[in-house]
């Protein structure tokens, strides 16, 4: 089943809805970072909701979930942005990749434990003009009630999320979710409904595991109410970074780090944290970004 995200309207229902297919996608990011389960199940929850709201965005425009939390994963990031108007990119990584607890007592992936108590931060940036940054509390460290936390709070709009991760020693059997907003203008029967459905609606993992596609999650959340489709893009993983970059970040350690750096090895490999690749600097491409330094010094002396 290929990975996709549609989105479209009910307009009799006052809702919109966004659902996607995202196993390899998850697959990839368990694969890059070496995910343990439970690691799997946050980062595969936290990539889809991103590419999810990912789906949504104009031009160059990227949105980037944030989470900190007191427990053992500690801090993890994921982003989606579109590459072209036609497709989705997201990445995603954790601090802490071989955290794995027990089952919850529900028999689910203890997501909530691992990550904790904390935050969940969104960052729109835009084309053109300052990001917007909302940050709220988490209120169970399950992600997708967080993220409607965050809507609900921070954008005001009423939400629905579902995000599922069926993930094994193995690897990812299958990831997606479901996103369903309650429309400008739409009265109190919106979003009532909004709620029934929504209470109705089998766990993800389930539907995809029963066969159900992009397609048939978001029929499965809108029930008898016509879907007007609006796009359908492949989702993938993908990554922004790139030497200049990494080097531009290198900067930030200061002249005189780079210099002791450079003298102590003959190269220093820098990682990137979303993708995992590594970028070689020998001791001379260090002390150039050092004498850089210099010279941005003296001039604004």
């Amino acid at each position: 089943m290929l990975d996709l995200v549609l989105s479209a309207t009910a307009p009799d229902a006052g809702i919109s809805i966004t659902a996607a297919i995202t196993t390899d996608l998850v697959r990839e990011a368990r694969a890059r970072h070496d995910l343990a389960p439970t690691a799997t199940a946050a980062v595969g929850r936290l990539i889809t909701g991103a590419a999810l709201l990912g789906a949504n965005l104009k031009g160059s425009e990227r949105i980037t979930l944030q989470i900190a939390g007191d427990g053992p994963l500690g801090a993890l990031a994921a982003d989606a942005w579109l590459p072209g108007e036609d497709r989705v990119a997201a990445r995603a990584y954790t601090r802490h990749p071989h955290v794995d607890l027990p089952l919850n007592a529900n028999g689910k992936f203890d997501v909530a434990g691992a990550i904790g108590a904390g935050s969940l931060q969104v960052t729109k940036s835009y084309e053109v003009g300052q990001p917007y940054v909302g940050v709220v509390a988490l209120i169970s460290g399950e992600i997708a009630e967080d993220l409607a936390a965050y809507l609900i709070n921070s954008e005001q709009i009423p939400s629905v999320v579902a995000l599922g991760v069926l993930a094994n020693p193995d690897g990812v059997a299958a990831a997606g979710g479901v996103i369903a907003h309650v429309l400008p203008g739409a009265d109190e029967r919106a979003i009532a409904m909004l709620e029934e459905r929504a209470l109705a609606l089998p766990p993800i993992t389930t539907l995809i595991a029963r066969g159900a596609d992009a397609h048939a999650i978001l029929h499965e959340l809108a029930g008898p109410f016509e879907l007007r489709a609006h796009r359908t893009m492949p989702v993938h993983f993908d990554c922004l970074c790139n030497r200049e970059k990494v080097a531009t970040a290198l900067l930030s350690l200061g002249e005189q780090q780079l210099r002791a750096m450079a003298r102590e090895s003959v190269e220093t490999e820098a990682i990137c944290d979303f993708c995992t690749t590594p970028y070689i600097f020998l001791a001379g491409d260090l002390f150039a970004l050092a004498d850089r330094l210099e010279a941005q010094a003296s001039e604004s002396s």
